[in-house]
């Protein structure tokens, strides 16, 4: 693909004359038809990477496969919002939508499909994928698809099944953070033979990072505010948590806001419209807030609870900084950080049995029978369901993120759900209904046009399809259908946004549900060292802590950023801070040669050999015959 075809899209669609790091070179490699995976951090632009090379082929169609329904549909609007033809598939969707949508894909002139990953197995999208013939598959957040990442979901294994389908069509795989074994297992299951690994770095040159070990976090966090003016995000573990903290700083004066997932939909939404619009600037949240955040001018991001994760951390920290502009990244710690971690682990893997009473009493609350609920979706109130069941919601979350990951179901992000309506008198009562009620005539003319099946079974309706249909206002069609309501005409659900719960498979009887007990407690160890790395980050204090990330991720030898605090403190120290033990402190948690080590330094690097000859005299350190130095 010529190069300026790739400069002239950049230009026409996005209005950029540059490209980012790295996007060029992926580019040309996904152009010229190779299986590529790219990792690229946190906003960096990792949809484009697989919009443009669709947009510069005339016959160019995209799959792209992704489990995040809030982004999926934000990215169908943006491609909307340029002209361009796109359509997302989600369970959140009848059988008779998505059979239309594919239908476009088939027939139409749609250039994306977003799909979600559990829709992969159903036989309508099976039997059109061939022959919608898309030159690329785009898998967003690839890292789900490894039993050795952080959010694995076994519906991704089916993208190989799918690859079979279409065996001449190039994939790109696409995810912020994965380490060398997560890249390598996405290569595997992906069947990406002969695939190029194209790595961006992960160093946010404006993003410091720092970790503050304080026996009161809430006045730390109030020093961080006054210090550092804008917008900013604090999260925290729990609702209770988060409440408290925003609670606090509210009665100190701080204009603070607070997000969570048991809040209600449009609670939620009201709160990130006042930090989006910089009224109250100081977002306190779970980790529920953060996906499709487009906040460039976020100046702080503050975890005063400890992630699950250093990949959980890296990707809420790039949230920070993305306008290119001085940004801070503070974690808090504390002495009672273990304990609290412990304690939260144990909730976090709930037992075997209480797993499976979890699936059965989820198809009690949805009155759901066994061998019943196969390719279903339903309203699911997670905080209800554990109400009513006397469960502890975090237990009941952690249950479902279990059986997710065995392919028992999937609960999905909030998503919209359509008006249903549904007549409930006879065509005679109602004909007689639109001579006595002109003022309604119209509308009900306008309804009957446009879905049929209505005096059936409840239709998804688009209220503001109605409105310009017949001229009214959407603000006047709701009135109209609460009028018609009243009146015993029709059957009425409004509009709303809820979670929703999608089945694979019928229910079983508990006894048939099967969790392998050795895989379980191996995906337990996992977590528990993704954790034991998160506090190790934080607890040492002689590598910069932008290096210490990119060397997580599989960057060779990074250089110092020189804004972190540990970069500061030795700046500031000198020769001080290459005291024998910050030299062990590094190459006990790290491997280096000679050469690597001097480089997290800013001092001359004859002071660095003389405290190495200081360790080796005294039989601390050794330099085997590789050039690694051991600590001894």
């Amino acid at each position: 693909m010529p190069t300026d075809k790739l400069y002239a899209a950049l230009k026409k669609f996005w209005g950029h004359e540059e490209f980012r790091q790295m996007q060029l070179e992926i580019l040309q490699m996904v152009c010229s038809g190779r299986d590529t995976l790219s990792l690229m951090p946190t906003g960096a632009g990792k949809s484009l990477l697989y919009q443009l090379p669709t947009l510069v082929r005339e016959d160019g169609f995209c799959v792209v496969v992704t489990p995040l329904i809030a982004l999926m549909k934000d990215q169908v609007d943006k491609l909307r919002a340029k002209g361009i033809s796109a359509i997302a598939v989600h369970s959140g969707l009848t059988n008779e939508q998505i059979d239309a949508a594919l239908d476009n894909c088939v027939y139409g002139d749609v250039r994306f499909l977003y799909v979600a990953p559990e829709r992969l197995t159903s036989e309508m999208f099976r039997l059109r994928l061939p022959r919608m013939n898309p030159t690329l598959l785009a898998v967003d957040e690839a890292h789900c698809i490894s039993q050795w990442g952080y959010d694995f979901r076994p519906s991704y294994l089916r993208i190989a099944e799918i690859r079979a389908l279409i065996p001449q069509t190039p994939v790109l795989a696409l995810t912020a953070s994965a380490t060398d074994e997560v890249v390598e297992d996405i290569m595997t299951q992906l069947k990406m033979v002969g695939g190029q690994v194209m790595r961006s770095s992960f160093e946010r040159p404006n993003l410091s990072y720092s970790v503050r070990k304080v026996e009161d976090k809430n006045e730390q966090l109030m020093r961080i505010i006054a210090n550092v003016p804008g917008a900013g995000i604090v999260y925290v573990h729990t609702r209770e948590g988060v409440e408290q903290v925003a609670g606090w700083l509210v009665e100190k004066g701080i204009p603070a806001t607070h997000y969570h997932g048991g809040m209600q939909a449009a609670e939620r939404t009201l709160r990130q419209e006042e930090w989006s619009n910089g009224k109250k600037p100081i977002m306190v949240a779970t980790n529920a807030f953060g996906m499709g955040i487009d906040k460039a001018d976020v100046r702080f991001v503050v975890h005063w609870s400890m992630p699950d994760s250093v990949e959980t951390y890296y990707q809420e920290t790039g949230r920070a900084g993305r306008d290119g502009k001085k940004s801070y990244a503070v974690l808090l710690t504390s002495p009672d950080d273990r304990k609290r971690a412990a304690n939260r682990f144990s909730v976090d893997y709930p037992s075997l049995e209480t797993i499976k009473q979890t699936y059965e009493l989820i198809f009690n609350y949805l009155q759901i029978p066994i061998g019943e609920g196969a390719d279903y979706s339903f309203d699911f109130n997670v905080y209800d369901f554990s109400h009513r069941n006397g469960l502890y919601t975090w237990t009941a979350l952690n249950a479902i993120r279990v059986l997710q990951s065995n392919g028992y179901l999937t609960l999905t992000d909030e998503n919209d759900h359509p008006a249903r309506v549904m007549f409930c008198v006879s065509r005679d009562d109602l004909y007689r209904l639109r001579i006595e009620r002109e003022d309604l005539d119209h509308f009900l003319r306008t309804l009957m046009r446009m879905y049929n099946g209505i005096f059936t079974e409840f239709r998804p309706v688009s209220e503001e399809a109605l409105a310009t249909m017949s001229g009214y206002t959407v603000e006047r069609v709701r009135d109209i259908f609460k009028i018609l309501w009243q009146l015993r005409v029709i059957r009425y659900i409004p509009a709303r946004r809820t979670p929703l719960i999608y089945f694979p498979a019928d229910r079983l009887p508990v006894e048939d549900i099967f969790i392998a007990p050795q895989t379980y407690k191996i995906r337990k160890e996992l977590a528990s060292r993704r954790l034991e790395q998160m506090f190790a980050y934080s607890e040492q204090g002689a590598e910069c802590r932008s290096a210490w990330l990119r060397r997580y991720f599989g960057e060779n030898d990074p250089q110092p950023c020189g804004v972190c605090d540990v970069c500061l403190t030795q700046r500031k120290n000198g020769k001080n801070a290459l005291v024998p033990e910050t030299i062990l402190g590094l190459v006990r948690t790290n491997e280096f040669t000679v050469k690597q080590l001097i480089s997290n330094f800013t001092v001359e690097p004859s002071e660095v050999i003389e405290v190495l000859d200081e360790l080796i005299a005294k039989g601390r350190i050794s330099i085997a015959p590789t050039g690694i130095i051991r600590a001894l």
